[in-house]
């Protein structure tokens, strides 16, 4: 049933996963996602699907290969790190690891005063986690 609710956020990353049903369930579970919209496909597939975090909102389906869009796994490097505001970092950080999150940058506070962290999900996206907004330091 179509949601009059529309988030305010303005940029939507799309993730593709090798098992995105999967991924899905371990982002809500361990990163504390909502799951919002699934469309599915054959075969297990994800063709699309909607999970939101706060005002956030990122996209995650199966791979699409006449898109060139794979999982990270079957990349040399990384190209890309999502930043995702989090009231509570030493809160959602103890849930990702109970949940098996590699941490790859410890729960710190970095020298600009934002606190927070950094965790590869279980097909290597990068994430960081933190009470950091973009803007602060801006020129007006």
């Amino acid at each position: 049933m179509p949601s009059n609710e529309r988030t305010p956020s303005d940029i939507h990353p799309s993730l593709t996963y090798d098992d995105a049903p999967a991924a899905i369930e371990w982002l809500c579970r361990a990163f504390g996602f909502t799951k919002r919209f699934v469309v599915p496909g054959e075969g297990n597939r994800v063709e699309h699907s909607e999970l939101t975090l706060g005002t956030g909102v990122v996209m995650v389906s199966s791979p699409k290969p006449d898109d060139g869009r794979v999982s990270p796994r079957h990349l040399a490097g990384q190209a890309q790190a999502l930043s995702v505001f989090v009231a509570e970092p030493d809160a959602h950080h103890a849930q990702a690891v109970a949940e098996g999150a590699r941490i790859v940058r410890p729960l710190q506070t970095e020298d600009y005063g934002a606190r927070g962290y950094m965790a590869r999900d279980p097909e290597g996206h990068l994430w960081y986690f933190g009470n950091y907004r973009p803007g602060e330091y801006w020129e007006p």
